[in-house]
This record gives C-alpha cells, structure tokens and sequence, in this order.
C-alpha cells in the first residue's frame, strides 16, 4: 500500500496536476503579456515646487510630456535655473519610481505572490 500523497506537480497528486498547471502557467504568461502591453499607456504623473513642474511617465518608465508652469517659478532669483533643474530631476525620479511600482503591482496581481516561492523567483522575473 503506497503512502505517497498528492498534491505537487508530478508527484502522482490529483489527475490532471501537471497539465492543470501548465494551463495555469500559460494563463499567468498571459495575463502578463497584456499587463505589459496596457502598461504602455497607463500613466503616473507627479507635481513639485507647487505645480511648477509636472512629469507624466508611461508604465515603462518613458517619459509622456513635462510641463513648466512659469508663473510659478520665480525668474527674479538668480538661482532659478539651478531651482528649476533641481525640481526637474526630483519629478522625473519621482514619476520614475511610481511608474516602478504601478508596473510592480500589476505583474504582483497577477503572479500573486509567486516570486516568493523558491526556485521560482527567477522564472516569473521577480
């Protein structure tokens, strides 16, 4: 009498194991494949130095438009332009890091956690 019990893919568990999760892998690639694609057009914008600089990025990191807002910025300090330079980095890192995390959350809806699990990490870029 075997004592072996199911449960893992490829480990004699219940019928259709391995095929049930080849299907749910080709699913997961899927949906990971249009989450990227919709990525492309989702946007994130950020606003500093009260609206004098607004940054939009793509879900790919790609940077839509900035605005400068001039009446915001005040030309009469000599060291506007350092100012302006200086908001202009801020916003493009910050547009940056929350394109990041959008593109982060969408693949983590769809992997659920998977990366977590050893060996597979690697496999679904997490």
């Amino acid at each position: 009498m075997s004592k072996r019990r199911g449960g893992f893919p490829g480990g004699g568990g219940a019928p259709g194991g391995q095929m049930g999760m080849m299907r749910q892998l080709q699913k997961m690639q899927e949906d990971m494949a249009a989450a990227q694609k919709a990525l492309e057009t989702e946007t994130v914008e950020v606003s500093v130095g009260g609206g004098a600089v607004t940054i939009v990025v793509t879900g790919h990191q790609r940077v839509q438009s900035i605005t400068l807002k001039p009446d915001v910025l005040d030309t009469s300090d000599p060291e506007w332009t350092t100012d302006l330079q200086d908001m202009l980095v801020l916003a493009v890192n910050q547009a940056i890091e929350q394109s990041q995390t959008l593109a982060a959350r969408r693949m983590e809806d769809i992997t659920g956690g998977l990366g977590d699990i050893p060996g597979l990490g690697g496999l679904l870029g997490g």
